[in-house]
Formats: C-alpha cells, sequence, structure tokens
C-alpha cells in the first residue's frame, strides 16, 4: 500500500509568505520579514555556479499606505486633555 504522506512534508495552506513582483526579474517572490527571498534570475544556468539575483534579500516596498491613528489637523474632542 502507497503512503499518500511523505514523512517531513507539511500542509501549508494559508501560511504561504505573500508574494510581490522582484523590481529586477519581474517574477513573484515571496517576501518574508520585509525583504524580498533569496531567488535565481530567470532563465536556466549554464555553469555550476549559485548566482542569485541582483533583487534577491531588497526591501519590498509596502503594499499599502500605513493607516493613520488620528488626523493632526482635527480639533480634539470637546473635555479632552492634551497629552503632554
Amino acid at each position: 500500500m502507497a503512503c499518500e504522506r511523505r514523512v517531513g512534508l507539511r500542509h501549508t495552506e494559508g501560511m504561504s509568505s505573500p508574494r510581490r513582483v522582484c523590481p529586477v526579474c519581474t517574477r513573484e517572490i515571496a517576501v518574508v520579514g520585509g525583504r524580498f527571498a533569496r531567488h535565481d534570475p530567470p532563465g536556466r544556468r549554464t555553469v555550476l555556479e549559485l548566482i542569485s539575483c541582483p533583487g534577491s534579500r531588497r526591501m519590498a516596498p509596502m503594499m499599502a499606505p500605513a493607516e493613520k491613528l488620528f488626523d493632526p489637523e482635527e480639533p480634539p474632542f470637546p473635555g479632552q486633555q492634551p497629552l503632554f
């Protein structure tokens, strides 16, 4: 009877890293800790060297601007005390 589950492999549905387009090679690459994961440049290697894409480990741009917690131009609520 063949075993359908391989040892050491885990089902990672819903747990994969977000992917963004590398600005150098234009491939979709996982983003871990705010940086592009290390990856090879597109195409086949002709020599037995390990070559990473120049876009590897670069800082990845944020997908959306950070939300503001408050509007500094909005007047305070009546009765609200200044923080400092």
